[in-house]
C-alpha cells in the first residue's frame, strides 16, 4: 500500500469525499487487523474481543470523525490504534464491573516497555499508567501510542510528531522507563 494513495485518499475523505473514503477502507484494512490483532496478542487468554470486531468497531467510530485533520497514513493509523485502545479498556473496565472487580483483563508486556522478559498487567493499570503519563509528558505519551500500540517506526513516529527520529529514540528510552517503573510500582501496591 502506498503511503501517497492513502493521504490522497485521507484527504479527499477530509474534504468530503465518499468516494475516498470507499477507496481507503480496502487500502487500510489489512493494517487494522494487524494493529487489532497486535492489541490481542498482548490480552490475556480469556479476552472476549476478536480482532474482526475491534476492527469493525475502530472502523465505525473513525467514519464518524468529522473534525479530525488527517495529515497522513501515520497519522490515520495513530487515531486507530488510540481508538482501539479506547475500545479495549472500555471493555475491560465494563467487565471489571460486571464481575465486581474480578475479571481483569491481563496484557502481556514484552521487553518493549517491561525491561528484560515478559511481564503481565491488567489493561486498566496500563491505561492509567498512559494517562498518568500523559499528566506528566503528553508528547511522551503520544510516542508510547504509536510506536507501542499502533506499531509506527522510529521514522514514522518522528513525522506524526514532528521532531527528529533522534528525539524519539530518546524520548522513547526515556517513556519505556517510566512507565516500567509506574507498572512495577502499581504491582507491588496490590
Amino acid at each position: 500500500m502506498s503511503s501517497g494513495n492513502v493521504t490522497q485518499l485521507l484527504l479527499g475523505w477530509r474534504g468530503g469525499s465518499g468516494e475516498a473514503l470507499d477507496a481507503l477502507m480496502p487500502l487500510v484494512y489489512a493494517e487494522l487487523r494487524r494493529i487489532a490483532a497486535n492489541f490481542l496478542r498482548r490480552e490475556d487468554a480469556g479476552h472476549t474481543l476478536q480482532s474482526t470486531a475491534l476492527v469493525h468497531e475502530a472502523y465505525f467510530r473513525l467514519v464518524d470523525q468529522k473534525q479530525v485533520n488527517w495529515q497522513n497514513r501515520a497519522h490515520f493509523f495513530a487515531v486507530a490504534a488510540r481508538m482501539m485502545r479506547r475500545i479495549l479498556v472500555d471493555h475491560a473496565r465494563k467487565n471489571m464491573a460486571g464481575k465486581r472487580g474480578a475479571g481483569v483483563t491481563l496484557l502481556s508486556i514484552d521487553e518493549q516497555l517491561a525491561g528484560s522478559g515478559e511481564r503481565e498487567f491488567s489493561l486498566v493499570a496500563l491505561d492509567d499508567a498512559m494517562r498518568a503519563l500523559e499528566e506528566l509528558d503528553p508528547q511522551q505519551a503520544k510516542l508510547v501510542e504509536l510506536r507501542f500500540f499502533a506499531g509506527l517506526s522510529v521514522d514514522e513516529t518522528a513525522e506524526v510528531l514532528g521532531v527528529s527520529p533522534a528525539t524519539i529514540k530518546r524520548h522513547w528510552v526515556t517513556a519505556k522507563a517510566w512507565l516500567y517503573r509506574e507498572l512495577n510500582a502499581d504491582t507491588t501496591r496490590d
